[in-house]
């Protein structure tokens, strides 16, 4: 069965090679930027969960995501300054430190570094899908779609994850009154 995400790639990378390049707009700019943000902020978030937690999935999710934030930021930082889009201030990049020595009150819980990198992936996506509904440029939802797509993949891993080790937070099973 051929490869759903490679389908789509390839008639976006069709598209865009018959199509005029347009000037990229100040919506698509606008994207471009509050995604870097997103991203990078991710990032350092990510180190700082590294920093204070000893759990070994929880390191590898947290590496996982580290790669996939990166690739993206790298992908969009080549993108933006190509079009001449200034980056965002953001973060910078977290030093190793032992997490034995953060003292109780500061250092995240596994559980609260779990949530929280839910939150950020989930900012991901939202903020991908609504670049690709509102973009002009066809390589640009091009670059939108393929963000989509690895965020809801590894958003999806993360899920399963978190259910397995009891820090997803759940809402209360819905019971339609009169039932």
């Amino acid at each position: 069965m051929p490869n759903l995400i490679e389908m789509v790639s390839s008639a976006f990378n069709t598209i865009i090679d018959d199509e005029p390049k347009l000037q990229l707009n100040i919506i698509e700019a606008s994207y471009c930027w509050l995604y870097y943000g997103i991203v990078k902020e991710a990032i350092a978030f990510e180190e700082a969960g590294l920093n204070t937690t000893n759990d070994d999935e929880l390191i590898g999710i947290l590496n996982d995501a580290i790669k996939l934030c990166s690739k993206q930021a790298k992908q969009l930082e080549q993108f933006m300054r190509k079009e001449g889009v200034t980056l965002p201030p953001v973060s910078e990049p977290k030093p190793f430190s032992d997490n034995k020595v953060i003292p109780p009150g500061v250092k995240l819980t596994d559980d609260e570094i779990a949530n929280g990198l839910a939150l950020k992936i989930l900012a991901m996506a939202a903020k991908s899908s609504l670049g690709a509904a509102e973009c002009v440029r066809t390589d640009m939802g091009a670059i939108w779609v393929r963000f989509f797509n690895e965020a809801v993949i590894y958003g999806a891993t993360l899920k399963t994850k978190m259910r397995k080790r009891g820090w997803a937070k759940l809402p209360p099973a819905y019971s339609p009154p009169g039932v």
